[in-house]
């Protein structure tokens, strides 16, 4: 499961963003100050898989806090929050070592969305579940040993579903990472790709590849992982 460290001292803040990131599926390990975000990573800091770091902390400042996870080693995503909108601010905070940075006041459907794209750059070149192998940067995918040809968006399908394997994929969140639209509810593009995918990664003898991508009613869907 992807946990996010989310270093904010406001709670009017970190609590409603705390609901929406596990309602995306992240398991979210609270620090409301810089020193606390800093002890994460020497306490069973090894599954930290991205930080959202708030600039303005009441002891260490979120800066610091930054400079400190990249002097210690720590290759991973940190996306910044600020209420400060100068752009020097910005140019600081990356050259401390952070990804991205979302101002303050923040829509929490782009804070969401900066936090997928980030993941996104830390897909691993090779993924292989379940009898399916992905590469992503040469784009090759073989199913049981032998190589398919998939469509650019039937491909990305699959790296999004492997990425995540094992949890609940929503429909609107294939939709914003695969579209970049999440707005297409009622679209039935998603589907007939969906449906085109499954037959082209099913198990022998199976139809639509069901035993590989689940089908969550209501919801969306999930990449088995046995």
């Amino acid at each position: 499961m992807t946990t996010v460290l989310l270093v904010e001292d406001d709670p009017a803040i970190a609590q409603p963003l705390t609901r929406a990131l596990q309602r995306e599926g992240y398991e979210v390990r609270p620090a409301p100050t810089g020193g606390a975000a800093v002890a994460a990573f020497g306490q069973n800091g090894a599954d930290i898989t991205l930080v959202i770091l708030d600039l303005g902390l009441p002891d260490l400042d979120g800066l610091e806090v930054c400079r400190r996870i990249r002097a210690a080693g720590k290759d991973l995503p940190v996306l910044m929050l600020t209420a400060r909108t100068d752009e020097a601010d910005f140019v600081v905070g990356l050259d401390a070592g952070a990804d991205d940075y979302v101002a303050k006041p923040f829509r929490m459907a782009e804070l969401l969305a900066r936090v997928r794209a980030l993941l996104r750059r830390r897909v691993p070149a090779l993924m292989e579940i379940g009898g399916v192998r992905v590469e992503t940067g040469s784009r090759r995918v073989e199913v049981d040993g032998v190589e398919v040809t998939l469509s650019n968006k039937e491909f990305e399908l699959l790296r999004v579903m492997m990425s995540r394997a094992g949890q609940v994929v929503t429909r609107e969140e294939i939709l914003a990472e695969v579209w970049n639209d999440p707005t297409m509810k009622t679209s039935k593009t998603l589907d007939m790709h969906m449906s085109w995918l499954r037959r082209k990664i099913a198990r022998p003898g199976t139809e639509g590849g069901d035993q590989r991508i689940s089908t969550v009613r209501g919801v969306g869907f999930r990449f088995e992982t046995d």
